[in-house]
């Protein structure tokens, strides 16, 4: 199976994107850079919501990456995933930040391979405000 047939498999739509304000997805030599991605799920982690609803959120946005990837770069087949930053609009005790993340890198892993392509390294970081 391949990568794309895998992506649809998880969910991810591959319907052009209208042009923004900003490019979501840009490429310089080899490298395709994105912009940062946002869930439509509201709210605080650790105040109005629960690490699993985290855990969804990240891995919707990890979709709506590969879905500016697929527009921008026209194939998700042959690429590799070399870092995935996540920004997690988090209550200030909150610590758990990591495990919401994984929602992302879990995504990433079953579409690229946890061995092979989608191996990547990450940071996940909490905020007190994000948009």
């Amino acid at each position: 199976m391949s990568v794309e047939d895998r992506a649809k498999e998880q969910g991810v739509s591959f319907e052009p994107i209208s042009p923004g304000y900003l490019n979501l997805c840009i490429r310089t030599g080899n490298q395709l850079w994105t912009s940062g991605h946002t869930s439509d799920l509201q709210g605080v982690l650790g105040k109005d919501l629960a690490v699993e609803q985290g855990y969804e959120a990240a891995a919707d946005c990890a979709k709506k990456i590969l879905r500016s990837v697929y527009n921008s770069h026209g194939t998700l087949n042959g690429l590799r995933v070399l870092k995935v930053l996540g920004c997690v609009y988090s209550a200030p005790d909150f610590t758990d930040q990591h495990l919401v993340i994984n929602g992302c890198s879990d995504l990433l892993h079953t579409i690229f391979g946890k061995e092979g392509d989608g191996y990547h390294a990450r940071s996940a970081l909490g905020f007190a405000a994000l948009p």
